[in-house]
């Protein structure tokens, strides 16, 4: 038997744990899909697989060729590494409000990063994406409007669900693009018709590292609200506290985002006689160590190197 020895190989088939610990309802149990998991650390691997094996396909790229996409960090850094695999330069839009620390990660994987004015937010790196990906040699991906967002997680994700839990009665994701939440719904969907689909969003005003509110004036083009059985406000005080409780009850460590998820599965899963809830962990929680409360979290709790017995 053959053996898978290349890193864009081991995108995906990430574990699905049951989280015991943090359950409140003991009808009701809560699994976690853990893409923290993947290579560089988020569900966008996926995506970016996708976006640049379709781009492929249909002959829009070849090696030399420049990468372009708006990103608040994970997208940027999974097209970094398939760039790296594959031959292509990177250059990320990254808008204002990206998590310190992300264009550190960027350029350390050699992608080119482009500003955006503080005023324009995502929509205006969205555009200026566009714009530069009409440069020549250079190739736009479009997380926000591809249909092989979504056919990433319907043919990967939302699979590998349905491969590890004989029903779901509830999946609930964040809103980013809306891939996962399309893409994992769709697949439910076959197999449970009934199924409840669930965004999770920032309260307006609020920022959640890769979520977006909607009333904010951008609804991604994926991102088909019908096919949403709710969304579900999270505050960014309460969703860092719930990471932190992930972290402290199940020894998982995953991003903020991640927190505002659990934080919905608990308040749902209180209203549910019995049933099973898929939480969708987008990423891992090391990304996020040199931003707001998470930097706050250390420094509180650094020791004075002379104070420390060293042996």
């Amino acid at each position: 038997m053959s053996q898978s020895n290349k890193i864009l190989d081991y995108v995906g088939s990430t574990p699905l744990v049951e989280l015991s610990h943090v359950s409140v309802n003991a009808d009701v149990r809560i699994f976690a899909k853990l893409e923290g998991y993947n290579p560089t650390g988020s569900i966008k691997d996926r995506v970016a697989k996708y976006l640049v094996a379709s781009a492929e396909v249909a002959g829009h790229i070849r090696p030399g060729d420049t990468l372009v996409e708006a990103s608040t960090g994970n997208t940027g850094l999974a097209l970094a590494l398939v760039g790296k695999q594959k031959g292509y330069k990177v250059k990320i839009v990254l808008p204002s409000l990206a998590t310190p620390g992300v264009a550190d990660m960027l350029l350390t994987y050699g992608v080119e990063v482009v500003w955006c004015e503080p005023d324009v937010g995502m929509k205006g790196a969205i555009q200026l994406a566009e714009r530069l990906g009409r440069e020549p040699g250079c190739f736009n991906t479009r997380q926000f409007e591809s249909q092989y967002n979504c056919l990433a997680h319907y043919e990967t994700t939302g699979l590998e669900i349905v491969q590890s839990l004989s029903r779901v009665d509830m999946l609930i994701a964040g809103i980013g693009t809306g891939g996962t939440l399309m893409g994992v719904g769709k697949r439910l969907r076959e197999y449970n018709p009934d199924v409840r689909i669930i965004g999770v969003e920032p309260k307006m005003g609020e920022q959640l590292q890769g979520l977006r509110n909607l009333q904010e004036g951008y609804v991604p083009p994926l991102l088909d609200l019908d096919k949403l059985s709710g969304r579900f406000l999270v505050d960014s005080e309460t969703a860092f506290a719930s990471s932190k409780e992930l972290l402290e009850a199940e020894g998982i460590f995953a991003g903020v985002s991640s927190g505002a998820v659990l934080h919905c599965a608990q308040r749902l899963a209180k209203r549910l006689d019995t049933g099973n809830i898929v939480v969708v962990f987008a990423d891992a929680g090391w990304k996020y160590l040199q931003s707001g409360p998470w930097k706050e979290e250390m420094e509180s709790r650094m020791v004075n190197p002379d104070d420390t017995a060293w042996w």
